[in-house]
């Protein structure tokens, strides 16, 4: 199995690090910034493309682009069900449902109405109903003040993204977060693979 997420986690933090290691000076603002990666070159395009409509998107989406749609919580009924992943539902997790997401799929949800956002990891499938990108657990509606609301406009970027070939490719969301949580999300997404 493809073991790519140390390499792109070595150049985030190496890029980030490097960033961060000298006070601005005469010799520090001639110096040249380090190139970013490829992965963090494509993560980028990504993130500097529009969302995707919830329309646009058929089947398990690996991309890694934005998708812009409605967002859901999930009732108190399902407490400790099983998921279509296998493991039991926790109201009080970061977990989501997405139509189109594979599961291990780090993203961050951003609701549109506040500009509040969360990290949510897929593990369940859905929501059914039109327009709807994704479910979210009360707790992470909680963080996203949409309790109240119930329906609320969001964009949901994957941060890491499971691929096909056992890899892990870093989507738009990527360049939204620190790089510790790039880090995590990857080995996380490579887990989902195993």
């Amino acid at each position: 199995m493809a073991r790519v997420w140390p390499l792109v986690v070595v150049g985030l933090l190496a890029g980030a690090v490097s960033a961060c290691a000298a006070e601005p000076g005469p010799e520090s603002a001639e110096a040249k910034p380090d190139s970013p990666s490829p992965a963090q070159q494509e993560a980028q395009k990504l993130a500097d493309l529009p969302p995707l409509s919830p329309h646009a998107v058929k089947g398990v989406d690996h991309s890694g682009r934005k998708v812009q749609g409605k967002a859901s919580y999930y009732a108190h009924h399902f407490d400790n069900r099983t998921m279509a992943d296998g493991k039991r539902f926790n109201p009080n997790s970061n977990v989501a449902a997405s139509k189109t997401l594979p599961f291990g799929t780090t993203a961050k949800v951003t609701n549109l109405a506040n500009g509040r956002s969360a990290n949510v990891k897929v593990e369940d499938r859905g929501p059914y109903i039109d327009g709807r990108v994704v479910d979210l657990t009360p707790k992470v509606a909680q963080e996203l003040d949409m309790k109240q609301r119930g329906v609320t406009p969001v964009v949901v970027a994957p941060i890491a993204v499971p691929q096909p070939d056992g890899g892990v490719k870093l989507g738009a969301g990527a360049v939204e977060v620190p790089p510790h949580v790039v880090e995590q999300a990857a080995k996380d997404a490579e887990e989902a693979k195993r």
